[in-house]
């Protein structure tokens, strides 16, 4: 070997980038580009389980009975490692529960307990979530035992529960059906701060004005899960801490009773941690030496377990019995002065002035020492605040109504973001239809559904009409919480049949219609619009040269206004529809990236994305009956038009103002037709064009159908958890 030899000068062969962060990524070459990573994300290629898994039916061989027993078991099964606080770790366990559940935010649906994604970055290593790797850490034997049989979404949100009732609570129920996800989430917004715990004021509008709080955030600093616990930025101010929990808390979509509730029940039991430095402590379990294993925040310093650990930094319980489900927290509250008090490690709490040495918690270790109680800055504002106080003081004179109040608000907590019922599955599910769980009736399937299309197509309603008013139905859906859709027709309610991005005129017009062929054939307002739009797409389809029968399964049912808490669905109003080339406002991020947003929530892909918009343009669908991206002279067939022109190299692309390009012939500078940012992608994203070029291409045009087809249908079934 020369001394030019690779090896010889001291330099690795093996390829750095992918397992490193050695080597720029495309974004941070260029940064302004568009990242379609969050359609491609939870690829199955991620998942080790395999197409064939089938988590439903794994469910039904589970022992549910021996496993809450083995839950049970663990609660008071205390290791040395990691002892439990007096002998019990249901506190640490509601903790788990509760911040996987606790991330929900109502704007987009986002976050929450149902995927699993504790156990994976950012949300392992937040700051709030401290200590809790050890908590999933002790679960690892039971979920070991019962393998696929539990995913690790339903044992934290179950091990919550079982703790809850190991200690003498009456929970509401439980539905098992989370499925995990495999690797980090790509498509949740959680702030724009670069460190964790900065100053919140990076979050408001208005620093002053609560309600400001970035959208969609629900958490006042990045790393939290709602407010901090020593008050607004570490300065304690109980009322300020009560604004504070109220926005939180409403964008969870909890009022304020449930809001005490859950702040009472969650702190009835267990306590704070902070006997110590923080300085201490290593980095969080992203960040820590490969020999932790995945273990975070660890203490070689000094103790660090036991009594001495350090988690939130404050030190104390909030009740006298911290293992027993009892009205402890607001007898403490109500009936004792509290003063200004900082924890060993150094923050903000407050502790009663005077209490009796009874009403003292015990040590965690020794119960001969009695310890001081404790409140946080928001435990305090439900004291302070005029209505907290009010709804504290019913609780503490109700115990019952408490009880009751909180298991349906920790129920609410830790099931909201599973969608509507029928994807509960368990023998513990509630029999009882709650609002916020969207109910939808059960649809009539045995209508002559060739007789309904008949009628339509002989409405005299257009294509457009058709197709828009079906689009918009469906396009409510989000999986994040599936939330929305078609099923319920509830666009013809309130507040969707008002929204602009719906046209109420021309949707008024088309229900009319359609909700008098769903009278005179049996069959729901919901599928006679999704039938529309199915027989929309087939007549366009026939006018471009193309015989195809778009697939249906009819059983959706109608939804009423009293089945629909309508305050809760104002979220889901769109802002931004590049399918229909229609946007509400200007806004900070790009047209394209919130077409983006939507599609993900819709649960699309890229190629379904660009499939679809191709023929909603040339079917002319476009909200307001706009031109822009109608790249075609045969309006209202479902030709590959708008990509063959898109592609065109004999054309070319000028802004003409307020976001509208004009394409221009390159000989004659005619102008041919007009677009904005959301048609432009597709011929400008190195990735989108790829899709754009395939479906121009002269041999794509029966291609270009059935993809079209294929993910329309996708579209029009998401909400369809019956037919899985």
């Amino acid at each position: 070997m020369d001394g030019n030899d690779m090896a010889s000068a001291g330099k690795c062969p093996v390829m750095h980038g992918g397992m490193t962060a050695i080597g720029r990524t495309v974004m941070e070459w260029w940064p302004n580009a568009l990242n379609l990573d969050i359609l491609g994300q939870h690829d199955t290629k991620t998942n080790p389980l395999g197409k064939g898994f089938n988590y439903r039916e794994e469910l039904k061989k589970l022992d549910v009975k021996a496993l809450k027993q083995d839950l049970n078991d663990l609660m008071t099964d205390s290791k040395e490692w990691w002892p439990a606080d007096w002998g019990h770790y249901g506190g640490l366990m509601i903790r788990m529960a509760w911040h996987a559940a606790g991330s929900y935010r109502l704007f987009d649906g986002r976050g929450g307990g149902g995927t699993g994604n504790q156990r994976f970055a950012p949300l392992n290593s937040w700051p709030d979530n401290g200590n809790l790797d050890k908590a999933r850490r002790l679960l690892w034997p039971i979920k070991k035992k019962y393998g696929n049989k539990v995913s690790w979404a339903d044992l934290y949100i179950l091990a919550g529960n079982v703790a809850y009732e190991s200690m003498g609570f009456k929970t509401f129920g439980f539905a098992f059906g989370r499925e995990d996800i495999w690797a980090p989430e790509k498509d949740v917004y959680w702030g724009s701060e670069k460190e964790w715990l900065a100053d919140s004021v990076l979050r408001y509008a208005n620093a002053e004005d609560p309600t400001s709080l970035e959208a969609p955030l629900g958490a006042v600093h990045m790393g939290l899960i709602y407010v901090n616990p020593q008050g607004r930025d570490g300065k304690p101010d109980p009322l300020k801490s009560a604004h504070d929990v109220r926005v939180t808390f409403k964008r969870m979509a909890m009022n304020d009773e449930e809001t005490v509730a859950l702040t009472a029940g969650g702190h009835t039991v267990g306590k704070a941690h902070g006997n110590g430095l923080e300085s201490n402590l290593g980095p969080a379990p992203e960040a820590a030496p490969i020999e932790e294993q995945g273990f975070g925040w660890m203490n070689h310093k000094t103790r660090g377990i036991g009594r001495d650990a350090v988690t939130s930094g404050l030190e104390g319980a909030w009740t006298t019995h911290p293992t027993q489900w009892d009205n402890g927290y607001f007898d403490l509250l109500l009936n004792h002065e509290w003063e200004l008090k900082k924890s060993p490690a150094g923050a903000w709490q407050w502790q009663p002035v005077d209490i009796k040495e009874e009403d003292m918690p015990v040590d965690v270790e020794d119960p001969s020492i009695r310890k001081m109680p404790i409140m946080t800055d928001a435990d305090m504002a439900m004291k302070m605040d005029p209505e907290y106080r009010k709804i504290s003081e019913r609780f503490y004179n109700d115990f019952e109504y408490f009880s009751e109040t909180f298991a349906r608000a920790w129920f609410k907590l830790t099931h909201r973001d599973m969608g509507p019922k029928a994807r509960y599955f368990g023998p513990e599910v509630p029999q009882e239809d709650l609002i916020w769980q969207d109910p939808v009736p059960a649809g009539n399937a045995s209508y002559d559904v060739d007789a309904v299309k008949a009628k339509i197509a002989a409405s005299g309603l257009s294509i457009n009409e058709m197709v828009s008013t079906a689009w918009d139905s469906a396009r409510t859906y989000r999986g994040s919480d599936m939330r929305g859709g078609a099923n319920g027709a509830r666009i013809r309610l309130a507040p969707q049949k008002d929204w602009e991005g719906n046209e109420p005129v021309r949707l008024a017009k088309v229900l009319k219609v359609l909700e008098g062929i769903a009278a005179s054939t049996g069959a729901s307002v919901a599928d006679v619009i999704v039938l529309a739009g199915n027989v929309g797409i087939e007549q366009a389809a026939k006018k471009a040269g193309v015989d195809v029968k778009v697939p249906f399964a009819p059983g959706r049912g109608d939804a009423t206004a009293e089945m629909t808490d309508a305050e809760s669905f104002e979220p889901l109003e769109p802002i931004n529809d590049g399918y229909r080339n229609w946007q509400k406002a200007e806004y900070d991020v790009s047209a394209e990236e919130l077409m983006l947003d939507r599609t993900q929530l819709l649960g699309l892909t890229a190629p379904e994305m660009t499939v679809l918009v191709g023929g909603m343009r040339v079917m002319g669908t476009n909200h307001g009956g706009t031109r822009h991206g109608v790249f075609t002279d045969k309006e209202g067939a479902l030709t590959n038009d708008f990509f063959v022109n898109v592609t065109d190299t004999e054309n070319y692309w000028r802004p003409s103002g307020n976001g509208i390009y004009e394409i221009r012939d390159r000989k004659t500078d005619a102008v041919k037709w007009t677009a904005t940012r959301m048609d432009l992608v597709f011929g400008s994203n190195s990735i989108l064009r790829a899709y754009s070029e395939l479906y121009a291409q002269d041999d794509s045009k029966q291609k270009f159908v059935d993809d079209f087809v294929a993910a329309w249908t996708k579209v029009m079934n998401a909400d369809r958890f019956d037919l899985a």
